[in-house]
């Protein structure tokens, strides 16, 4: 199955660096270049493992995906349930670790997919590799500017006080 990765080393610690990459509509859109439309459905109000979540693309594609693990600050894993037909699988992961310097986090984002039709495929995945590689390297910049931005970084961190208070 064909994956790619970007990773980027970020001035803020791992607990806010995983707040930013969790922020939600209208904050996300500020930092991430990829989501034009982002929601939570069925009812939910906050990310966690089982929760859905609706988004549309900038290439205008929408897709249903579930969080498939939530574990702040460390990762965040997600999987397709419905999505655009020429992917069969499509898969995500995000790490945060520290970094040597105090203060600061590796953030590593890793996709994997798997394309149809079968007679396409190897043509579909080299296509994929590319598109998805440059779109998953112009995310994580648009993070690691989010993550020296004052509105965005507020919010990480209201939303990290908000956690606190419900722990």
């Amino acid at each position: 199955m064909p994956v790619v990765e970007a990773s980027v080393i970020v001035p803020v610690p791992p607990d806010v660096a995983f707040a930013v990459s969790q922020t939600v509509a209208p904050v996300r859109y500020r930092w991430d270049p990829f989501v034009r439309e982002q929601h939570f459905v069925g009812g939910a109000t906050r990310p966690g493992k089982g929760v859905r979540t609706f988004t549309r693309s900038r290439h205008g594609f929408t897709m249903i995906s579930e969080y498939v693990s939530f574990a702040p600050p460390s990762n965040v894993g997600m999987k397709m349930v419905a999505g655009p037909w020429f992917f069969t699988v499509f898969a995500g992961g995000w790490r945060f670790t520290p970094a040597a310097e105090p203060g600061h986090t590796v953030a590593t984002w890793k996709y994997s997919f798997h394309c149809r039709p079968a007679p396409l495929r190897p043509l579909a995945h080299r296509i994929g590799r590319w598109l998805l590689g440059r779109d998953i390297r112009r995310r994580i910049a648009g993070y690691e500017r989010g993550c020296t931005d004052p509105v965005v970084l507020a919010a990480a961190r209201a939303s990290l006080a908000d956690q606190d208070e419900l722990d």
